[in-house]
């Protein structure tokens, strides 16, 4: 078994470890269960998780097995894996999972509340963490379940849930009132995701994607976004009432923009960091009062209770499945083997190098 780590000060330190276990080596008490992780998808998303583990707790998930200092972490990925071995009444050896996984070879889990489709790890250092992220879906219970979908749905779901989250806030606040909406990092798979839901709206506002000059044409091509513009030409976007939504994490870029648009900018929602690396610079002039963290688990939660869950499940997963067929169009897996390949990938994705139609999946 080996564990791929990352540096929680340095997120572009890494490394293999290999932590001398095999399956037959790990115990299980009663009602855990041991999962085979078969694969996962990769994406600056799972980047995101590091630039703010500390914050939000991602580093809680899947503590390293050989490092007792808190210097390493594991960052969490979106995936598939197998029940191997089982001591749980309800989850038999040969259950298909589908849901949150470190990237390694194995996990044990102690399934709760469990469903026809779904249950719960109720592990204890996970018992503070958001619940989203502590369901497990039972894959071959669902009625839509495509094992040719996999791969998709381990790149999008999880990006496409937020993008719709996003979506549903918007409209919930009137779309604060604004004349347009500003995507930040426009090519970015969360991004598309937003812009699906936003097309689909007849009640949207006008939406601007914001991307790199290399990005333009592939963004223009998805004929998603009523406008495009690049980052080396902002003065062209129309000063009137703006939402924006940034994907970017760029707060020199974010800065900028408040500057251009001061009264009119209405409202900023910070989601991802596909610029990750000036998250934590400072800029002078960005309107703190009128911006908000974006935390989707939050935003679930509040639905739940809204709606039901069954209704949430339904509406968002109705959306997430749609605009991954949608995808299909335009996107193409990488596919690499092992722990190994990431290490090789890792300094492509975490630095905005993979091309906005690509997704890297890895099989372990």
């Amino acid at each position: 078994m080996a564990e791929f780590q990352i540096r929680r000060d340095d997120l572009t330190t890494i490394r293999v470890v290999d932590t001398g276990n095999s399956e037959q080596d790990f115990t299980l008490d009663e009602g855990e269960i041991l999962v085979k992780i078969e694969h996962f998808a990769f994406t600056a998303n799972n980047i995101t998780y590091g630039a703010v583990g500390d914050q939000i707790g991602y580093w809680k998930f899947f503590p390293p097995s050989d490092d007792n200092g808190e210097i390493w972490g594991i960052l969490p990925v979106w995936g598939f894996a197998d029940v191997v071995s089982s001591s749980s009444e309800e989850i038999p050896v040969g259950e298909r999972l589908y849901g949150y996984f470190p990237t390694s070879h194995y996990l044990k889990l102690k399934p709760a509340m469990v469903k026809g489709e779904t249950f719960f790890d109720a592990s204890e250092h996970r018992s503070t963490l958001p619940p989203g992220y502590n369901m497990y879906r039972r894959v071959r219970a669902e009625k839509t379940y495509d094992p040719s979908m996999e791969h998709e749905r381990s790149l999008l779901f999880p990006l496409h849930l937020t993008s719709f989250c996003i979506w549903d806030a918007l409209q919930d606040a009137n779309w604060h009132g604004v004349e347009q909406i500003l995507i930040l990092s426009a090519s970015s798979k969360t991004s598309i995701g937003l812009a699906y839901a936003l097309a689909e709206d007849d009640n949207a506002p006008s939406i601007i994607g914001v991307t790199s000059n290399r990005n333009c044409e592939y963004v223009e091509n998805l004929k998603l976004y009523n406008g495009t513009v690049s980052y080396d030409d902002l003065s062209s976007i129309e000063d009137i009432p703006t939402v924006i939504v940034d994907m970017s994490g760029n707060k020199q870029l974010l800065a900028s923009l408040h500057n251009q648009l001061g009264d009119n900018m209405k409202y900023t929602i910070n989601v991802g960091m596909t610029h990750w690396e000036d998250f934590q610079n400072d800029a002078e002039g960005i309107i703190a009062n009128r911006s908000e963290f974006f935390f989707a688990p939050g935003h679930i939660q509040k639905r739940i209770a809204d709606w039901g869950p069954a209704e949430f499940n339904k509406r968002s997963g109705t959306f997430m499945y749609k605009a991954a067929l949608k995808s299909k169009d335009w996107l193409s897996c990488t596919v690499a083997n092992g722990l190994e390949s990431l290490q090789e990938h890792f300094k492509d994705v975490s630095k905005g190098n993979f091309a906005p139609d690509q997704g890297l999946i890895i099989k372990l």
